[in-house]
């Protein structure tokens, strides 16, 4: 250990005013803003640090994934070094006293969660362009968890953004070098600090992998993917931080052939391509599973908290069924066996295909706004043991994050106990409990000012008295609006409450439609309809999504007048 005390250097800096966490503590912006302002990472981390309450015996976590960092955007050394260098301005003023990271500076998103969870950290810091292009010409963001594992809550990062706005200077080492590929703790002399400063470098899959252990039966699962009766399975990372996850855990743990898994090295720029599972982005898997060589599919985002399933001949499965489906078989699940089952969660734009099977185990479902953090609090609470939302995200009360590997091993779990293909146990399901026919509209990169007043005027027309009980006809279908909102959560644990969290048409054979704008980005928007129709004749489960949709869709885009005030001709996303 290098006994020489490193410097910490204090640098004056002026405050930004755009650095508002856009939800869960997270500020994800185009990378060239990164490049371009000065501090503009260094004064957010500062903000974020400041933000916590901590006594000097806590221990503060710091976890990177640099898959999702841009290697030599300060021209001196990867971004996720330049970021843990940038946190260790506080480690002498805040008494922050370890640092752990992982091996190459990367972890998944449910691993972040785990190991904060594990070792009772203060919390972490998480380098991530989510599910958006990452790269030179793309998006970076910072994403900070709270001590529960999961997303900040809307007060921490409302006391973010206040730091951020008065901000006036940062500490720095500088010359800290920490070496990220050697597992094991190192140890740093730092000036006017007693003790030395810890950094500790942990294997990325290890901590995460022994909880999965505890929650699945591998055995049922290896003998799956290698028993007399095994199917085969293609597994795409999609150049994102999940390949060495998908590797370690279903190759060399559960037996999967090593050629089952593609795109599973990490890319600073995922291979060029959006990390989006979804049929617009995963189309090498889609392509791979329409063939009918395998039986079983999955793709993750950049980050490993989202993911798509798709069965033989490419059969898709939407979130919000596979969300209803893990519901309706958690009895496959040890975990549940033992912990039981206390409530669901989902959020409002999700489809009611969670409510059914909920009504039928006699749980209660809590709708809330879209944003992991809200689920948080309702597990926290014990109110809920299973959450999920229509953007491939879907989790349980072992974290407080949505989490991808764990979703996918909940299926392979379903497969092994009911001897069915996913397209068996998806159509069973629509038998049982009905379809819900569901489809997601996303207008992207509209300039903000438009879909902020498209949004403005929908919000009068549809709360207008007049607009109640209208019918609209569309071909052969009439639709009478039952009632409409703009969706209001009251949360049950400590009555928060978070208003205009999106516009509600419910009509009365109880199909939806759904206006919210997503601005995860300051610079641009998306905007998102959501339409769902419910069918509990299974003669009619066959069809196509988009075509049972059309007439709502119609309605959406006659009321909203979204193609005449934006000048586009269809949406950029269809999932």
């Amino acid at each position: 250990m290098d006994r020489t005390p490193i410097p910490v250097l204090t640098v004056q800096t002026a405050p930004y005013e755009d650095q508002r966490p856009t939800g869960g503590g997270g500020l994800r912006r185009p990378t060239g803003l990164f490049e371009s302002q000065r501090n503009y990472l260094p004064n957010f981390v500062q903000s974020l640090l400041s933000s916590i309450s901590m006594q000097p015996t806590h221990v503060c976590i710091f976890l990177c994934k640099r898959i999702d960092s841009i290697l030599g955007l300060y021209n001196f050394y990867p971004i996720h070094i330049y970021l843990y260098v940038c946190v260790c301005l506080l480690i002498f003023k805040s008494l922050i006293g370890r640092l752990v990271i992982g091996q190459n500076g990367i972890l998944s998103t449910p691993a972040v969660s785990c190991i904060i969870r594990k070792i009772k950290a203060a919390g972490g810091i998480i380098l991530t362009a989510s599910h958006s292009p990452g790269g030179p010409g793309g998006e970076f963001g910072v994403k900070f968890e709270v001590a529960n594992g999961g997303p900040a809550p809307d007060i921490v990062s409302d006391k973010i953004y206040q730091i951020s706005k008065t901000l006036e200077e940062y500490a720095i080492c500088p010359d800290l070098r920490v070496d990220l590929s050697r597992l094991g703790r190192q140890e740093f002399d730092l000036e006017n600090k007693f003790k030395p400063f810890r950094v500790e470098i942990v294997d990325s899959v290890d901590i995460y992998l022994n909880l999965l252990r505890s929650i699945f039966d591998f055995n049922a699962i290896r003998n799956l993917l290698t028993g007399p009766n095994q199917i085969k399975i293609r597994i795409d990372a999609m150049n994102g931080v999940m390949g060495p996850y998908v590797r370690r855990i279903l190759c060399d743990e559960l037996g999967a052939p090593a050629n089952s898994a593609i795109n599973c090295i990490p890319l600073e720029d995922f291979g060029g391509q959006p990390p989006d599972p979804n049929l617009t982005y995963a189309t090498a898997l889609l392509e791979a599973m329409r063939g009918g060589e395998y039986g079983f599919g999955a793709a993750f985002d950049a980050d490993g908290d989202r993911y798509m399933i798709l069965g033989q001949n490419g059969f898709f499965v939407n979130a919000s069924d596979s969300l209803a489906i893990i519901a309706a078989n958690l009895s496959c699940i040890p975990y549940f066996c033992q912990m039981g089952v206390r409530g669901f969660g989902r959020s409002m734009p999700t489809s009611t295909a969670l409510d059914k099977v909920a009504k039928v185990m006699k749980v209660p479902v809590y709708e809330t706004p879209t944003g992991w953090r809200y689920f948080s609090n309702l597990m926290d609470s014990g109110r809920c043991s299973l959450c999920g939302e229509e953007s491939f995200g879907t989790g349980s009360d072992h974290l407080r994050e949505k989490d991808g590997l764990w979703a996918v091993l909940v299926w392979l779990s379903i497969l092994a106990a009911r001897k069915q293909s996913v397209e068996e146990i998806v159509r069973d399901h629509w038998t049982k409990f009905g379809r819900h026919y569901y489809c997601r509209f996303d207008y992207e990169a509209l300039e903000p000012r438009t879909a902020y007043f498209i949004m403005r005027d929908l919000e009068t027309l549809i709360t207008d008295k007049s607009f109640s009980h209208q019918q609209f006809a569309v071909g052969n279908n009439i639709y009478s609006v039952e009632r409409t909102d703009s969706f209001e959560y009251i949360d049950p644990v400590d009555g928060t409450v978070t208003k205009r969290q999106g516009l509600r048409i419910i009509f009365s054979d109880a199909s939806r439609l759904i206006f919210r704008m997503s601005a995860s980005s300051h610079v641009r928007a998306t905007l998102r309809i959501y339409a769902e129709s419910y069918e509990k004749d299974p003669s009619q489960h066959n069809k196509e999504p988009q075509a049972v949709l059309s007439p709502l869709i119609a309605i959406a885009l006659k009321i909203s007048q979204i193609h005449e005030r934006t000048g586009r001709k269809g949406p950029t996303v269809i999932t």
